[in-house]
């Protein structure tokens, strides 16, 4: 049970962290190094669903971070 919530675990925090990276991408390069447009902006389309499927996959890395800890026990 332990080695498959640390195999979750990894495949998540990939998963995040490809998401994160498509987000970037997506603001140009100097929105990757914090150079902001200045413009507010909404997000549609693609760019929402990419946004909300951070938002999932960190929270699901969270709650399997604390199973795993409960698990150890």
């Amino acid at each position: 049970m332990l080695t498959f919530l640390y195999v979750a675990q990894i495949l998540i925090a990939l998963g995040v962290i490809a998401l994160v990276m498509l987000q970037a991408r997506s603001e140009g390069a100097g929105g990757m190094f914090g150079q902001g447009d200045g413009i507010a902006r909404t997000r549609r389309g693609v760019e929402r669903t990419i946004f909300n499927l951070t938002i999932g996959f960190a929270a699901l890395f969270l709650l399997i971070a604390i199973i795993t800890v409960i698990v150890q026990r």
